[in-house]
């Protein structure tokens, strides 16, 4: 449909293009052909202006009727080789003031009605050295006067009227289809002929038309030709106005059988997709139900008949795809699934001894601290130094699940750095900053507190002065990021290198609840997705980062 639709607009703007070329020429060709019989009248005009008999003749005054004939014959062959070489002129006029003047039927008297006239009106003002063109709504005439310095008694006009016959000849022969009009130098419309060969009743001899008030339909192709470089034909145009749906009726005649087989090529393809897509759907559709039954154990064979394109091919291999893990299934599977799920309960196991190891030194250090305290002291602090260490002691026996929220894990937090801060005194500070957005996501419980603790006994502990613990829990790039330092006591090579050691070693945990019994349940939670990192310096304080997998 898209083809046939872009043949119709290709070739529609094909014809149009053509027909705008052959009128263009056909308004070209009637231009130069108007141009030329208008020069034949204006050479006329030019003939008698430079003609001494006939300037002698007007401008001399007649003592008697016999002088006047006797010198009217001596010009007579002038008006006889015009009327006779001449088919394109209608008629040749010569009007005179001269009072001896007999009126004849080439010269006649220059009386005060044609005085009166439009077209000598015209001529008062213009250049008497060129001829005048003069045209109406039904002629087309050249006027010049006759003027001669060494004969400047009487005023002379000759007016030449084209042969308007010939020239509606010249229209019609043009090949042009539409409206034709001749414009003057201000673009006023003097004389019309429509499409149908007749005259435009608008144009009349009292009105003449603007540019913008020639009818024109809603597309219109106008062509206009003007004379160019001519004294007497300078600026006039030669104005045509086509109607485009006109010239591009046959076409859209034709665009009713391009949408007849528009239809066909759409339809008859369209009812062979349906029958070729109606089989491939059924069959499909039977595969796709037998691969679901697979889901509840289900092996049954897909009815093959032997059909030789890809979803028949498709049926023998799912088949025998069926066939083969069916017996793998009964073969293996069974005795593979037992295996696995014997190395999850020991795993689970070791889960579960891992989240039972936790160190309470620091509890019993703070407990005896606070009694301590609050013996020789009467602080306030003390209310609430008990009330984190419940908290602490409530939720290491209440808390049964093996994730919690961060959420979770950092109220735990709070509440240790919080009584480990009533131990130090003022030698303890800390500050946390978590994206909110990570707040509700589960982790393995107590996953990030034995870091704290770490970095609070054994890195701040030890120091003269006021120690510092940053925490730090971002998302990036789908991971959840721990970071923890501290300007603790740090630790140099060798110690580092320990450490990584004793990570790394494969041996039983104890029961010390440190990095490297964290370190195992998060790698025995996130496998490849979990990474570790710290950085220390003696006397400078350490940093630890884990990323967690956020899944």
């Amino acid at each position: 449909m898209l083809t046939n639709v872009i043949f119709y607009q290709v070739t529609t703007a094909n014809i149009k293009n053509q027909k705008t070329a052959d009128a263009e020429r056909a308004i070209s060709l009637l231009q130069a052909e108007l141009g030329v019989l208008i020069d034949d009248a204006a050479g006329i005009s030019y003939l008698y202006s430079i003609d001494t008999g006939l300037n002698h003749h007007l401008n001399t005054d007649h003592a008697s009727f016999d002088q006047y004939i006797e010198s009217l014959s001596a010009v007579s062959n002038l008006f006889n080789r015009a009327n006779k070489e001449y088919k394109t002129i209608s008629s040749v006029r010569i009007m005179s003031d001269n009072p001896t003047i007999l009126a004849s039927a080439d010269i006649i008297k220059l009386d005060d009605e044609i005085r009166e006239t439009d077209w000598f009106r015209q001529i008062k003002n213009h250049n008497n050295t060129y001829p005048h063109l003069y045209v109406t709504h039904n002629s087309i005439s050249i006027i010049q006067k006759l003027l001669d310095h060494r004969f400047n008694a009487y005023e002379n006009v000759v007016k030449i009227d084209l042969n308007i016959k010939y020239v509606n000849q010249l229209l019609d022969l043009s090949g042009f289809e539409g409206d034709i009009y001749i414009l003057d130098p201000a673009n006023q419309a003097r004389y019309g002929r429509l499409a149908n060969g007749t005259p435009s009743e608008l144009i009349t001899a009292d009105r003449t038309l603007g540019m913008e008030e020639i009818p024109k339909p809603n597309k219109t192709i106008v062509i206009a030709k003007q004379y160019q470089k001519n004294r007497y034909l300078g600026i006039w145009t030669v104005y045509g106005v086509l109607d485009e749906e006109k010239i591009l009726y046959d076409v859209r005649q034709s665009g009713q059988f391009i949408l007849w087989l528009a239809g066909i090529n759409f339809l008859v393809p369209t009812i062979v997709i349906m029958i070729i897509s109606r089989s491939i759907h059924k069959r499909i559709q039977n595969i796709l139900k037998h691969m679901k039954s697979i889901k509840g154990k289900n092996f049954e064979r897909i009815p093959y008949y032997r059909e030789r394109d890809e979803v028949g091919e498709l049926a023998v291999e799912f088949n025998r795809m069926s066939e083969r893990i069916e017996n793998l299934i009964n073969d293996v599977y069974v005795a593979e699934i037992q295996k696995k799920e014997l190395e999850l309960r020991q795993r689970q196991a070791q889960l579960h001894a891992l989240h039972s190891q936790i160190n309470p030194h620091f509890l019993f250090n703070a407990l005896e601290t606070i009694r301590m305290r609050s013996l020789m002291k009467g602080e306030a602090q003390t209310a609430k130094t008990i009330q984190n260490m419940a908290k602490i002691f409530r939720k290491s026996i209440l808390w049964k699940r093996s994730f919690v929220t961060i959420r979770e894990e950092l109220d735990l937090i709070e509440s240790f750095l919080e009584i480990q801060k009533y131990r130090f005194d003022s030698k303890l500070e800390y500050h946390i900053e978590v994206d909110q957005a990570v707040m509700d996501i589960e982790i393995p419980k107590m996953a990030f507190l034995p870091f704290v603790e770490n970095a609070s006994i054994h890195g701040i502990e030890n120091i003269p002065g006021i120690g510092y613990i940053t925490i730090q829990i971002a998302q990036e790039q789908g991971q959840i990021i721990f970071r923890i330092s501290d300007n603790g006591v740090g630790m140099d090579q060798a110690k580092m290198d320990e450490l990584h050691r004793y990570i790394g070693e494969d041996m039983a945990m104890g029961d010390s609840i440190g990095i490297k019994n964290v370190l195992t349940r998060l790698k025995i939670c996130y496998g490849e997705s979990f990474s570790f990192d710290i950085v220390s310096e003696q006397g400078k304080g350490s940093r630890i980062t884990l990323r967690l997998l956020n899944s």
